[in-house]
């Protein structure tokens, strides 16, 4: 079967499940699982799938359903009956299942974040297991006290309730004697080479001579760490300085930080390492599964070893690709500069796909959630693009947003003859109310845009107000019913009436430009964070109400 027809017949079969909009997300999901192979290029399998779901929403639904009975036959029962994402673990009745998501205090948290808590959440929350959210901050020149509280804020707002928050900042003497147990037993050694020549021997698979010193020495050594300066002195592994895997390489377990930290002063100054505290902590809290980016499949070997060494229980670890959003960035380091040259306005920033800047610009939970479970756990690497992540908020505000009026470049009109009415309009497609009230006459405000498209005499209509046709210079009132329209008009266009109670509105775009202009006086009533629909512009989020002017975020189309 070709693929347009496969994208087509899911396209259709969701929009007729969906009111007549299909979702982009959920297609590629149907798609993929009857063509796996399509993971090598998810770029123009979005795009195509993207081009056909518009194609489909575009039709009337009767259209729809037609069309998919020509599909009934070709619909696989096999994707009917999908498993969750979470069965690939093969996680028995009643076995025991504890996660943990661990971030570092360090920058604000962003959509690859919530990808790990959610599948991490969700795999505890569906086994009736324990969830921990453990803030991994033992290195105290990257852990800053604003970042431990905006982490749990924006976990929140996702919907994390987790079962425990722990720090592993607050286990350091549980570090100690773990490390002093692992130099009595010959797992470890003090090494007082420098960090140069330590990164030589490891690349060049040769041991260093501090590893033979007797085993007093170290022990008298480990002593001395804690009044060692910053570079002097490490706690080592004892692994296989030939080993394949460089992460084996008689890697660092505790090193001298002379830094204070933003929950413990300068209580301490031995730190332990990323694996060795990974490690431990993960045995300490008993984490059975740990599902985590494969930018770290290298450690697994070296964190199961440091348990096995221990006593501990192996922690059953799975990767998964990471996934960028094109064009987007999400290094902390580069965003901090760009914030820094007044490039980017903060961690919000609009062009971001930090949960702080998506919650800002209008993205809902629910969206996000839906937008990272549909990528699955695979370590297929692939780019997905904003409109991936929109179509699911899309779905979402489509089905709850007011909608509103609100005209950016006006242009002031006069239709000739127009009747005296109060035009009552619905807040909501779906609304059994006509809520927004408004008395007109021939006056009206419209975009330029609309006005210049505007040819002699055919039928435009002022959306759910009246119809005119374009006579030489003038515009000239035609009728009032839509079905007027219908029978030969051009545009349906928004409008606003020409009166004093217009509220001067502004709109921050993701590109940073200000988009001014008026809306319809019942935006008035909006309460700040409110998601809203401008007809015919976009969805918004009200981000603040000024004295004299609304402030938007625009959220997407």
């Amino acid at each position: 079967m070709e693929l347009k027809t496969t994208i087509r017949k899911y396209a259709l079969q969701n929009a007729v499940k969906f009111n007549g909009k299909a979702n982009v997300g959920a297609v590629i999901g149907k798609v993929l699982a009857e063509n796996p192979e399509l993971k090598k290029d998810m770029k123009k399998l979005s795009r195509d799938i993207k081009n056909i779901v518009d194609e489909v929403d575009s039709l009337p639904k009767e259209e729809q359903k037609k069309e998919l009975e020509k599909y009934s036959g070709l619909i696989k029962d096999v994707v009917k009956e999908e498993k969750d994402i979470f069965s690939m673990f093969d996680i028995k009745e009643n076995e025991k299942v504890v996660t943990a998501f661990p971030p570092e205090p360090s920058k604000y948290p962003h959509i690859g974040h919530a990808k790990a808590i959610l599948i991490n959440y969700g795999l505890a929350r569906r086994y009736n297991g324990k969830f921990i959210l453990r803030f991994e901050d033992t290195n105290p020149k990257l852990a800053e006290k604003e970042f431990y509280k905006i982490h749990l804020d924006n976990y929140e707002w996702l919907g994390i309730k987790p079962d425990a928050v722990d720090y592993a900042s607050d286990h350091m003497e549980e570090f100690y004697a773990l490390a002093k147990k692992m130099v009595e037993k010959g797992f470890a050694y003090l090494c007082t080479c420098s960090q140069e020549k330590i990164r030589k021997e490891r690349y060049d698979g040769k041991e260093c001579e501090c590893r033979y010193l007797l085993e007093g020495e170290h022990l008298k050594r480990f002593e001395e760490l804690f009044k060692a300066a910053e570079g002097k002195m490490v706690l080592r592994l004892k692994g296989y300085m030939q080993h394949e895997n460089t992460t084996m390489r008689d890697p660092a377990l505790l090193r001298v930080i002379n830094h204070k930290h933003p929950r413990h002063s300068g209580k301490y100054h031995v730190w332990p390492t990323y694996d060795f505290e990974n490690a431990i902590m993960d045995g300490i809290e008993g984490v059975t599964h740990r599902l985590r980016s494969k930018e770290f499949e290298l450690r697994n070997e070296l964190q199961n070893y440091i348990q096995n060494i221990l006593g501990f229980n192996q922690t059953k670890i799975y990767e998964f690709a990471r996934f960028n959003l094109e064009g987007v960035e999400s290094s902390g380091r580069i965003i901090r500069e760009l914030i820094k040259k007044k490039k980017l306005i903060g961690w919000d920033d609009p062009s971001l796909t930090t949960i702080a800047a998506l919650r800002r610009r209008g993205f809902l939970p629910e969206a996000i959630k839906n937008f990272v479970l549909s990528t699955g756990i695979t370590k297929a690497e692939s780019t997905l693009t904003w409109d991936d992540l929109i179509a699911h908020n899309r779905r979402l505000l489509d089905a709850n947003a007011n909608r509103y009026f609100f005209i950016h470049d006006l242009k002031e009109i006069k239709i000739e003859n127009a009747p005296e009415q109060t035009v009552k309009l619905k807040l909501h497609p779906d609304a059994k109310e006509r809520a927004r009230e408004f008395n007109v006459k021939d006056r009206f405000y419209i975009e330029k845009d609309d006005f210049k498209k505007f040819k002699e005499n055919k039928i435009y209509r002022l959306m759910d107000c009246l119809n005119f046709k374009k006579k030489g210079h003038k515009l000239v009132f035609h009728s009032l019913e839509h079905k007027d329209y219908k029978e030969g008009g051009d545009f349906i266009l928004h409008w606003l009436p020409k009166q004093k109670d217009l509220v001067k509105t502004e709109v921050l775009m993701p590109d940073k430009k200000l988009i001014k202009g008026l809306a319809e006086p019942m935006v008035e009533k909006l309460k700040e964070n409110d998601v809203i629909q401008f007809a015919r512009f976009g969805f918004c989020r009200l981000d603040k109400k000024e004295k004299n002017k609304l402030c938007f975020w625009f959220t997407h189309r």
